[in-house]
């Protein structure tokens, strides 16, 4: 698998992830509205 690198204002790939209560939430569930997705790479590392 390639993984595609995204630029500053490229649109998002769909993408579908699990909530903190168990539910599947996708990109496409907020089809018309303005979305913030926030990366955080460090995350679980001990940087």
């Amino acid at each position: 698998m390639t993984e595609a690198k995204l630029k500053i204002g490229d649109a998002a790939p769909g993408f579908a992830l699990k909530s903190d209560a168990g539910q599947t939430v996708r990109l496409s569930d907020f089809l018309g509205r303005r979305v913030i997705v926030y990366f955080y790479p460090k995350d679980d590392t001990p940087g």
